[in-house]
């Protein structure tokens, strides 16, 4: 989709070295948003994930939306942002619930977790994003996913309870 909007760089942008040889975007860390859509009796079915821009970081495998944290935000801010960026996902239409951090010793990495409160849109908003689908969980694994989403997958499938929480909890900044 080249007709997307990219982001002007922001000052959280930009890749970290890490001391094993790893290269990592996101000067202050990095966050994304897992979104759980769920059936009538309240058991999540969908998942929000990004099918990346080719130009991208793992170009051409799926994720979740997400991106460089900046410096005044905390994960959770930054997921939202970055969701509605890529994703077009409005932050009142999601209740952030959970995160799991992966922490390295100068970088980490959010997933914060929500439930789907109202409807909305699932597209691609911006140009890192060739598209933006509900995924049926089921099928999550099959997916050319993105190296560490895959990893992390059965940690984040597990984290999402069968029922929905009516409040905020477990977040890390």
């Amino acid at each position: 989709m080249t007709d997307l909007p990219r982001h002007a760089p922001a000052p959280g942008d930009g890749w970290v070295q890490r001391g094993c040889g790893a290269r990592h975007w996101g000067l202050h860390g990095a966050s994304g948003l897992l979104v759980a859509r769920r059936a009538p009796d309240g058991r999540p079915t969908h998942v929000l994930l990004q099918h990346r821009a080719p130009w991208s970081h793992h170009g051409g495998t799926w994720g979740i939306p997400g991106g460089a944290r900046q410096p005044h935000e905390d994960a959770t801010a930054a997921a939202l942002r970055e969701a509605h960026e890529e994703a077009g996902v409005p932050a009142d239409a999601v209740r952030p619930f959970a995160s799991h951090v992966l922490r390295h010793p100068d970088w980490s990495y959010t997933t914060v977790l929500a439930d789907e409160v109202r409807p909305f849109e699932a597209r691609a908003t911006d140009a890192e994003s060739l598209a933006v689908a509900w995924v049926p969980i089921e099928q999550v694994a099959a997916l050319d996913l993105l190296p560490a989403f895959a990893d992390a997958w059965p940690t984040l499938l597990a984290a999402i309870p069968a029922t929905p929480q009516s409040a905020p909890c477990g977040l890390d900044a």
